[in-house]
């Protein structure tokens, strides 16, 4: 069984492909010579995941699908035949059984080109609002899995179905006592997990800087920054006086197999409304604050954050009110009330699907056979 599989540019698509991965090799019919390959950007964090999971990985050129002009239009409009041409190539090469897209511009190409060979597709959307790129390939796939049932609409009745947003099992079954080790966290001491993808988020990260010595005072900050904004903020810590690790400060640039046990600790966890973040937050009943980007493409990440404002599952903070004060209110708010600290844990758990990775896997296996 040849399994292609594509998407990428962000931890969003790439961490549910794996959790796909993981769950095929684990329901796949005994004595399955299973083959993976993945097309798709050649950066870093793909890379490292396909290598983790002994995948050989292609580089294919895509360019943006963008609903507004920008200079990168044009290059864009160009890179789009040459991934289209190079995805023939690494298909006929290959000739697998199905391909999988996670969605985003990464997988376009890829897509056109296994729909020319007649190969069966199977695309999902993590989003409330779909994409351009995966509203463009659901037109080209034999099935569509979403996350919320808003998505649904958005494509042939005929071929959609629910399935959750697929998250990495390992995510759900952090350690306390493994946390407080792994981290150096005193005992008595509340947490607060800060992320903002995996690319990290300017704006959360600069205000909760401007807030910091104030949380110090009573909680251990647990903050993953991004790769391209930590040694930066480490220069505007040490500006601040403050010592990491043994002041309280845990800044990190990526938390990967630490992550687990990052969320499991945390009394608090401060994100984005990407749909990987939303899963993660929700497996393990955290109460967060959500911080929508002012721009997302589609505005979806707004949608994500109004549907889990409207369920009550959230607090959610506009990036204009992370304002010293209101900000620290906000956080104080949660940390300090039993009572709403439960009730976020409770309702933002019904966001969490623990069957998606294998709705999933079950669907690309029956059209691979």
């Amino acid at each position: 069984m040849r399994i292609v599989l594509t998407g990428g540019g962000t931890g969003g698509h790439i961490f549910p492909i794996i959790a796909v991965v993981k769950k095929i090799r684990e329901l796949a019919p005994e004595g399955s010579d299973l083959e993976f390959l993945f097309l798709g950007p050649d950066g870093d964090l793909e890379r490292e995941a396909m290598e983790k999971e002994m995948i050989p990985a292609k580089k294919i050129l895509s360019g943006k699908l963008r609903r507004y002009f920008s200079a990168s239009y044009i290059p864009d409009l160009f890179k789009i035949p040459i991934g289209i041409l190079q995805s023939l190539w690494q298909l006929l090469v290959f000739m697998p059984d199905v391909v999988f897209s996670k969605g985003g511009y990464a997988g376009v190409p890829v897509v056109i080109a296994a729909w020319l060979y007649r190969i069966p597709i199977v695309i999902h959307e993590s989003d409330i609002m779909p994409g351009l790129a995966n509203q463009f390939a659901g037109k080209l796939a034999k099935r569509v899995l979403v996350s919320f049932p808003g998505a649904a609409n958005f494509f042939s009745p005929e071929k959609v179905e629910i399935a959750g947003n697929p998250i990495r099992e390992e995510l759900a079954k952090g350690n306390r006592e493994e946390a407080k080790k792994t981290f150096g966290l005193p005992e008595g001491r509340k947490t607060i997990l800060v992320m903002g993808g995996s690319q990290g988020a300017k704006i959360i990260n600069e205000s909760i800087l401007h807030i910091l010595p104030k949380l110090l005072k009573n909680y251990e900050i647990i903050h993953q920054t991004g790769k391209g904004e930590y040694e930066n903020i480490l220069q505007e810590v040490g500006k601040l006086g403050v010592k990491v690790g043994h002041g309280g400060y845990h800044p990190y640039p990526f938390l990967s197999e630490n992550l687990p046990h990052a969320l499991k600790v945390a009394d608090l966890v401060i994100n984005r409304p990407g749909a990987n973040s939303i899963g993660e937050i929700a497996a393990n009943g955290k109460p967060a604050i959500i911080v929508p980007p002012k721009h997302s493409a589609n505005d979806h990440q707004n949608l994500n954050a109004y549907a889990l404002q409207e369920a009550g599952a959230a607090v959610v903070l506009e990036q204009e009110n992370l304002g010293e004060n209101i900000f620290l209110e906000k956080i104080e708010e949660v940390m300090n009330s039993g009572e709403l600290q439960f009730e976020l844990s409770e309702r933002i758990k019904k966001f969490y699907n623990p069957d998606a990775a294998e709705k999933i896997a079950l669907e690309i296996i029956k059209l691979a056979n």
